[in-house]
């Protein structure tokens, strides 16, 4: 594996207190690492990072030593995240990708005061979208697969880049 790949791997950047803060390429962990700003937590299988002289672990999860104050990053409501959130799968029928464009559609139809929320709005199908219409889930006779919700950062990282093994402990997932 060339360098260039290995350095452009992701890594799950941690607050001091273990929070996890955002995801960064390997490069600019290695910079952190180096500058003394963050220390090195999980290392990524093994990977090396070789100079002329040295060669070093790539890190997987780092830890920054001070506590950085951020605002809690709030996902926009947009069409594009509400089907990311239900990873492109009909939350009717639990149809993928592969049975035709997606559509977002409204639980309950605006035209019974439905509003465009996260716990409003779902991933579905045209087939299933077109059916349920202007009704209600019982009116339709349809269930839900999951009920929706506000997604998080990390059902993002989850979807968007994948969780690596040695992440699910520091994404509470374990």
């Amino acid at each position: 594996m060339n360098n260039g790949s290995v350095v452009n791997r992701n890594v799950l950047m941690l607050n001091q207190n273990y929070e996890p803060l955002t995801v960064c390429t390997a490069r600019r962990a290695v910079v952190l690492l180096f500058q003394g700003k963050a220390e090195m937590i999980e290392t990524a299988d093994g990977l090396r990072i070789h100079t002329v002289t040295e060669s070093y672990r790539v890190p997987s999860v780092v830890r920054l030593w001070r506590y950085r104050k951020v605002p809690h990053k709030r996902i926009m409501l947009t069409r594009k995240n509400i089907l990311t959130r239900d990873g492109h799968r009909c939350q009717y029928c639990g149809a993928g990708t592969g049975k035709g464009p997606m559509t977002v559609d409204h639980v309950i139809p605006k035209t019974m005061n439905g509003t465009d929320t996260w716990d409003n709005l779902v991933c579905a199908c045209a087939r299933c979208n077109n059916r349920k219409g202007d009704q209600t889930l019982e009116e339709a006779g349809m269930k839900l697969l999951k009920k929706p919700s506000r997604p998080t950062f990390i059902t993002f990282i989850q979807r968007n880049i994948g969780i690596a093994n040695g992440w699910r402990p520091y994404l509470f997932m374990d």
